[in-house]
């Protein structure tokens, strides 16, 4: 390396260039072999070679996994450069100061070859290769020394891998023996496959699962010992047994006799008050804040009944899926006593530690909008988490804003007077999750989803929002719905609204009917209706997954709306004429079915779990579609798509782009971004996270998307979606993002570019700083 640095570099020296000679001396310093102790040698890593006839079953995750028990690691470097051995020397002999802030996070010191142990290295890979059923393996290191560094070339001869010829469960007469054999039919061990410990260790777990959902609730793997015969050539015998000292109580079912459930459990809490008896339960303290039957329909745990374990774990899930308490704990003690049958019994206390019960948030907010629009804002929430007595969760939110407009946005003519907008908006809404599903018992469907670990929800709300631009327009929108959303895994969530209806109302003023007559279009969208939907939703979310390295999250939804009011209006009004629709109250309800589809990766570089280096792309489909009460129309405008905004298209702002390559003129500020929304939606972002100091995390990200109409619309030309030419209309951005992620809260800032605009080259290629709260996606 040094040679071929000085050949490099020797041209440039002779010249008489003294920036060139500085560079080879911060290279040279970067190499950090000048670093290196005196008779010592820099340990540069290990190579690990396998020797064999053929090649191996898996031979290359063998290596890999022969390779991760080399230690130590050497030094980090990127073409031969050591840089953090440098930082470290800076830090040499000093405590404080920059430079030893410098070592401290930036350098490490150097990895010698004396850290390293090859013999030990060798003997760990030899026992590696047993474990895998290697049996007669050898592994041997070779130090191979340069001028400064010094590497170790490893050579493993595996020799013959051990397969299993047969497999004998346990054959005495004694229960523990019986309960072992029942697990036979899913046993992890194979005949025909190869020894491998891992496989064992799983096995006596698999079967320590099931024997304690069988009622031995003391039984644990190291009673259960694999004697494996391998006089064989190259084949091993596998016989279970259950180890002679294992104790008695191992070796015996149980039963449940008394369950106490205490909701109101405190650690200092050693008094013992008198419960009161509900179906078999002992319920403490009272039913002041949690009746015992809304605790009961959580509990899995049945007197008389035979230990499970999946049934403790499902009642834990289940009680913690309440939201009502902070800890959840079961302990299980012999009970004094058996019963008549001989049986031996346990007694279970359920313990809860309660949040507390109520709590009520406000957040005073200034927002500053790129249309020109500032002013304050205030959010409100009160939550109740046991409103009615039974773990029924009771959210109140509200929200109320008032902005002016104090210029006009950039490039639109202000001379009309359109300065000094003022818009107000006022939002109450109320929603009541009541943990159960309050539906009858079918056939088919049991409200209580006995094999589920997670509580499921019937969800009730109600709504208003108003919502005024003086001199404009003001709506009032009412809302009302009832539905449930339910788990059958941790990743899967499943939510159905029966009934999400709204009443939109409009008052229109003269100045913005002028702009209604001449957009159709966007009349509709202003005009009072109804919307009668029924949705369902599907989550799929790895995210909770955290050690997982690649993480998957979909969700899909359908919504439709006004089917059942269009068949009844059909069935009692008759046919309507072209240009007219049915109504309710007088008032037109829409029709429409819409489809959004969302799918993300997040993918960590660094087998560590803790890393943030990652990259994460996420896709967004969206259709909606028009027909029946609202054919040759749009969506509602509520339901429409906009893009764009600091957690789309980052480049341009909320609603700023489309639909297609439709660009809305600049001259009249009240008709921008009211148009700039569609039927159809398509977005792609790609976004490389990396870890820069603690707290803090570095983003380089490219979006890309856009919306469309189903229908054409004169006064937007260009919205419609052409399938042949809908890929060369993305609207496209790129940028940097700092964030400051402190867990529990996370700062972004996203500085954006444009690259291309939807209708083409932009028109304004400055860039846009984005700061919001969270990640993007």
């Amino acid at each position: 390396m040094k040679k071929t640095l000085s050949a490099y570099f020797l041209p440039t020296i002779t010249a008489g260039r003294p920036a060139a000679l500085l560079s080879l001396l911060f290279f040279a310093s970067c190499s950090g072999l000048k670093y290196i102790p005196e008779g010592q040698k820099l340990y540069t890593g290990s190579t690990v070679k396998i020797e064999a006839p053929e090649k191996l079953r898996n031979q290359s995750a063998l290596q890999t996994e022969l390779t991760d028990l080399i230690r130590p690691q050497p030094n980090s470097s990127i073409l031969g450069m050591r840089p953090k051995l440098y930082f470290w020397h800076l830090g040499v002999g000093k405590e404080k100061g920059f430079k030893h802030f410098l070592a401290d996070k930036l350098g490490e010191p150097p990895v010698l070859l004396t850290q390293a142990n090859p013999t030990n290295t060798s003997s760990l890979m030899v026992n590696r290769l047993q474990n895998r059923g290697y049996f007669h393996g050898a592994a041997s290191g070779e130090v191979v020394v340069k001028e400064n560094t010094a590497q170790i070339n490893y050579t493993v001869r595996p020799g013959q891998q051990y397969t299993i010829q047969e497999i004998h469960f346990p054959e005495r007469d004694t229960l523990i023996d019986a309960a072992i054999r029942s697990t036979q039919p899913r046993t992890l061990l194979k005949v025909g496959d190869p020894y491998d410990l891992d496989v064992f260790t799983n096995e006596r777990v698999r079967i320590e699962q099931e024997l304690k959902n069988q009622g031995y609730y003391y039984f644990n793997p190291t009673h259960l010992l694999f004697q494996v015969d391998s006089t064989l050539n190259g084949k091993v015998n596998v016989y279970y047994k259950v180890k002679a000292e294992a104790p008695r109580k191992a070796l015996r079912p149980y039963w449940l006799k008394t369950i106490s459930l205490n909701t109101d459990y405190v650690l200092t809490d050693t008094a013992r008050r008198e419960p009161i008896r509900f179906q078999k339960y002992l319920y403490y303290p009272d039913e002041d804040v949690f009746k015992a039957k809304a605790i009961t329909r959580a509990v899995f745990l049945y007197p008389d009944s035979l230990y499970r374990q999946f049934r403790r774990d499902q009642t834990i899930s289940r009680l913690m899926s309440l939201n009502t308490f902070r800890y959840v704990e079961l302990k299980f003690t012999p009970s004094a006593a058996g019963d008549s049958a001989g049986r031996a019994r346990l007694d279970a206390d359920v313990l809860m530690t309660q949040l507390k019960k109520k709590s009520l948030r406000a957040e005073l907010q200034l927002v500053s909008k790129s249309n020109g629009f500032i002013g304050p804002g205030l959010t409100g929430q009160f939550r109740n988490r046991s409103a009615l007595r039974g773990a029924e969760q009771l959210l109140v939110n509200a929200v109320a804003s008032y902005e002016t407009q104090t210029k006009a946005p950039e490039g639109m003519e202000s001379t009309r007077g359109t300065t000094g907008l003022i818009s107000t908006e006022f939002g109450l809404n109320g929603l009541l999750i009541v943990p159960r599903l309050i539906a009858p018992k079918l056939p088919f469907l049991n409200p209580r989803l006995v094999n589920s670990n997670f509580q499921p929800r019937t969800n009730f709300g109600l709504g208003l929002r108003y919502v005024a631009r003086t001199g404009y327009f003001s709506t009032t929108s009412y809302n009302a719905s009832y539905g449930y959303s339910w788990k059958t895994k941790l990743t899967n969530e499943q939510e159905i609204k029966l009934i999400d209806a709204s009443y939109n109302a409009v008052s229109i003023q003269p100045a913005f009917q002028e702009v209604l007559d001449a957009r159709p279009f966007l009349r509709q969208a202003y005009t009072s209706q109804f919307i009668l939907a029924s949705s369902y939703r599907y989550t799929y979310n790895q995210q909770v997954l955290e050690k997982r390295r690649q993480q998957i999250f979909f969700q899909g939804q359908a919504e439709v709306s006004g089917n059942v009011a269009n068949a009844l209006s059909g069935l009692t009004v008759g046919e309507k004429t072209a240009n007219q629709s049915y109504t309710i109250l007088g008032q037109r309800f829409a029709q429409y079915a819409k489809f959004d589809l969302e799918l993300r990766e997040y993918y960590r570089l660094s087998a560590n779990p803790a890393s943030g280096n990652r990259i994460v792309g996420r896709l967004q489909i969206g259709v909606g579609l028009p027909y029946g009460n609202s054919a040759g129309g749009t969506l509602p405008y509520l339901r429409q798509y906009g893009i764009g905004g600091p957690n789309s298209i980052r480049a341009y702002a909320a609603r700023q782009i489309g639909p297609g390559t439709y660009k809305p003129a600049s001259t009249d500020i009240i008709n921008n971004y009211y148009d700039q929304v569609g039927d159809l939606r398509l977005e792609g972002n790609l976004e490389y996270r990396q870890d820069l100091f603690p707290y803090v995390k570095g983003a380089v990200f490219i979006d890309a998307g856009n919306i469309w109409l189903v229908n054409n619309d004169p006064q937007r030309p260009g919205g419609q979606f052409q399938a042949s030419t809908f890929l060369n209309q993305l609207a496209v951005g790129t940028g940097l993002g700092l964030r400051i992620d402190v867990q529990f809260f996370v700062i972004r800032f996203d500085y954006a570019i444009p690259l291309r605009a939807n209708y083409g080259t932009p028109d304004d290629r400055s860039g846009r700083l984005n700061l919001a709260i969270g990640y993007p996606f």
